[in-house]
């Protein structure tokens, strides 16, 4: 039976005592309340659009009641493929972006920011410019492709014989970034027009065009990357602490970093093959959830998906009905939002000159 410890903590046991969980509540009840707001924007989101849907009517057509074919088309086909679509990149871009600062040990680390992004960007707009018959086939490979080969490359570089540096790490993905848009920006440039108008929408980050199919290769590798996360949070606890500490607790420190890297490499690569682009959600995320409610790493990594989901989704909802019916990409209005939180991120982290 589930017994409150006083004051802040909920205690789970198994029969027979074999395992038990020590849960903050404030924690606990953070997660429930974000399960709810994402809830309410959903409906917000399925019922607001050119063709207006009550929310009763979104409920019943989700229950399976056929109130009429138009209403049925435009829940099922359009709204909920592109609602779901922005729940799970939010997540994903989220936890790639906590998966990296604790990997790296940086607050500061993201997929867009240190050029992970921007690897899967280059690979995804390479086959749509070059290869545009291939491109919906082999997008998510090509975009893990490009994301690994920009994270190794980053995490060489930023090596030294005396170790990594969280500075050097950041450094030298800003400078790679940059490298990797301009080589973009000439494909884009050169390219046929009719494949690059594509190219650039996607570039964007926009949602209105997600699809059932598309939706599925999130929720695919979500149900395959995220438990593999979960499993490794009792070690990145540990990594907190510092390396020596890790090694010291037993915590096999290069193998977690490995994957770590890895599993951050592929929710900002799939996220991005699929969706484009979605600036500073994981850099946002992460900081909003310990600010929440401060936890352990795996009610934390929950709290980061639901707040890089609930971003994305925000985002996306004010972008389509703002300024209906023109459309603003979800990925314009994360980066504009993530800008500002990136400078005051910069400005608290400044050391204090002494006087």
């Amino acid at each position: 039976m589930p017994a409150v410890s006083p004051p802040r903590h909920l205690i789970l046991r198994s029969s027979g005592e074999r395992l038990a969980l020590r849960l903050p509540l404030r924690a606990l009840l953070a997660l429930c309340g974000l399960v709810i707001v994402i809830l309410l924007v959903a409906g917000t989101s399925l019922a607001t659009g050119t063709y207006g849907v009550a929310l009763g009517e979104v409920w019943e057509t989700l229950r399976g009641l056929s109130i009429s074919r138009a209403i049925d088309n435009v829940v099922w086909e359009f709204r909920f493929p592109r609602t779901l679509a922005a729940i799970l990149a939010g997540a994903m871009m989220a936890l790639s972006g906590a998966t990296l600062q604790n990997a790296t040990r940086n607050s500061l680390a993201d997929p867009s920011l240190v050029g992970v992004s921007q690897g899967a960007a280059l690979a995804v707009v390479s086959m749509t410019v070059l290869l545009p018959g291939e491109a919906v086939a082999l997008r998510p490979w090509a975009a893990f492709a490009g994301a690994v080969l920009v994270a190794l490359a980053i995490r060489s570089l930023s090596h030294t014989r005396q170790g990594g540096s969280a500075i050097r790490f950041i450094l030298m993905g800003i400078g790679l970034s940059a490298f990797i848009s301009s080589i973009t920006s000439a494909l884009i440039t050169y390219g046929k027009i009719d494949n690059v108008m594509a190219a650039l929408a996607w570039l964007s980050g926009s949602i209105n065009a997600a699809t059932w199919s598309d939706v599925w290769t999130l929720a695919g590798w979500s149900a395959v990357l995220f438990p593999v996360l979960l499993g490794l949070s009792r070690t990145m606890s540990a990594l907190r602490f510092g390396d020596a500490s890790a090694v010291g607790l037993g915590a096999p420190v290069a193998v977690t970093r490995n994957l770590q890297l890895a599993l951050a490499v592929g929710f900002a690569a799939i996220a991005t093959s699929v969706i484009g682009p979605l600036g500073f959600v994981g850099l946002i995320a992460p900081h909003a959830a310990r600010r929440l409610a401060p936890s352990g790493v795996g009610l934390h990594l929950l709290l980061t998906a639901g707040i890089g989901a609930l971003l994305v989704l925000t985002a996306d909802l004010i972008g389509r009905a703002a300024f209906a019916p023109i459309q603003i990409p979800a990925g314009l209005l994360t980066a504009l939002i993530g800008v500002p939180v990136f400078v005051v991120l910069l400005i608290r982290g400044r050391p204090a000159t002494s006087t």
